[in-house]
């Protein structure tokens, strides 16, 4: 999908169709789909200025200056943008993190980003608790964010909150290597896919891989 070019427009219609059909038959609510879809917002933003820059072939619409591959590459941006939105929405949705982490190790994804997104995943909720409990002590000392005036203060807690982290990082890696820590972590999981699973996974990247050269071919 990330390598076919935005004039090939059947295509991404085959491709949207694809990732709602995955939507549907995962029965995720469409409200929920689209708030979360939301987070797109700032990116389209930005594609919807690029039709007014760029050099090459031209043409005026409502007295504006629209050029041809500005629109090209605005559209491919909204696109592809919002295909790989959708699809991690129903990822997410459908996914536990430790199910996403197995897979990422079954893809031989280098052990050492494994090891990040696991140690991210684990202690992402420790650094919000931690968060929390420095926002309840301002609290208590009488601290209201009302404006500019305050992010002063709003920066030295995020400062003493990068340190905290960053100690505790520290005291656990201590500690693991104290256990005998060697670099690589436990292995998630060592069962082996199914065929079932192996027919899903390579069901809906075929198809669109398929669509796509027949859409090539046709053109």
């Amino acid at each position: 999908m990330v390598a076919t070019p935005i004039t090939y427009w059947i295509s991404y219609l085959f491709f949207f169709a694809l990732i709602l059909g995955v939507i549907l038959i995962a029965k995720l609510p469409l409200l929920t789909v689209f708030k979360r879809s939301l987070i797109e917002i700032p990116f389209i933003l930005f594609a919807v200025l690029m039709p007014f820059f760029g050099t090459g072939k031209s043409s005026i619409f409502f007295g504006f200056t629209i050029y041809e591959e500005g629109l090209l590459a605005a559209a491919a941006i909204i696109a592809k943008g919002t295909i790989g939105v959708l699809g991690a929405i129903a990822l997410s949705a459908t996914s536990t993190a430790k199910d996403i982490l197995q897979g990422l190790e079954r893809l031989k994804l280098p052990a050492i980003m494994v090891n990040i997104a696991t140690f991210s995943l684990r202690y992402i909720n420790v650094v919000s608790d931690e968060m929390e409990r420095m926002k309840v002590a301002r609290i208590a000392r009488g601290f209201q964010a009302r404006g500019v005036r305050d992010w002063k203060i709003l920066g030295s807690a995020a400062a003493a909150l990068f340190i905290r982290s960053y100690e505790r990082g520290e005291r656990v890696h201590l500690a693991m290597l104290s256990r005998g820590f060697t670099g690589a972590l436990p292995k998630i999981s060592n069962d082996s896919p199914n065929r079932q699973d192996l027919l899903g996974a390579v069901a809906l990247p075929s198809l669109a891989l398929i669509f796509s050269l027949l859409d090539r071919m046709v053109i």
